[in-house]
């Protein structure tokens, strides 16, 4: 019995005792929408929320905070062929941050032109537009998204731009299991989704593509990663028209 209690003593003073945690704070919004987001139905390679090693030293890489203002990335680029309304935009990059504005803007017209995609966009350097797609560091979209919380890690759709999340843009989530492309996909066609009019979905069942409207920032709800708005759209390599 003696011996017991001596061995408690040296446990607690070596500090192997557990501790309570603290409670977390409540998870920040994805985008402006109040619906709630799946769990995480099973876990991911590296710990939920915590980017691998490699993603650390990319994170490192974009300050917390930039310049505080925008420069719109000049030229423009048209729409892809095919039918449908053409969709305005610009392209934003606060400045102080590590990436080039013309290869931004070239991403994201790239996205958002695949045929898997929302619509046909046109990129242009000036007004009148439906949207503004702004890369930005973490302290920009914090403040810009309020009163929604981003932590310094997530993006918004804030009322007049899609906010891009510099450094999610370095480093992509462990859900997107080291595909950083397509998460990039993904984060601009669910921001501009919201500039469109569509609010938040969940997965519609466990192991199907998930919704691009779905939070797959926070949790892919138990479906595989999507970044596309209609994933099984194809082009006909003959006539170039979406079918």
């Amino acid at each position: 019995m003696r011996e017991s209690v001596v061995l408690v003593l040296i446990l607690l003073a070596t500090g192997c005792g557990t501790q309570t945690p603290p409670v977390p704070p409540p998870p920040a919004s994805e985008t402006p929408s109040r619906l709630p987001s799946a769990s995480r139905p099973t876990p991911p390679r590296h710990p939920a929320g915590k980017p691998s090693p490699a993603a650390e030293a990319k994170a490192h890489e974009v300050p917390y905070a930039g310049s505080g203002s925008y420069t719109v990335v000049r030229g423009g680029a048209p729409a892809r062929a095919g039918q449908g309304d053409v969709v305005r935009y610009l392209v934003e990059v606060e400045g102080g941050l590590p990436f080039d504005g013309e290869t931004f803007a070239a991403a994201v017209h790239r996205t958002l032109n695949d045929p898997r995609g929302w619509a046909r966009f046109q990129r242009v350097d000036h007004g009148p537009v439906r949207v503004r797609v702004a890369l930005s560091s973490p302290a920009m979209t914090d403040r810009l998204c309020l009163p929604l919380r981003t932590g310094g890690g997530l993006s918004c759709w804030n009322g007049t731009r899609s906010l891009i999340n510099a450094r999610r843009w370095a480093t992509g989530v462990p859900q997107y299991d080291g595909d950083l492309a397509a998460y990039r996909d993904y984060m601009i066609s669910h921001e501009v989704g919201h500039s469109l009019g569509h609010g938040h979905a969940d997965c519609p069942g466990p192991g199907l593509p998930a919704p691009v409207m779905a939070q797959q920032s926070k949790s892919l709800g138990g479906c595989r990663p999507n970044p596309w708005p209609f994933p099984s759209r194809l082009k006909d390599r003959r006539t170039g028209r979406d079918r």
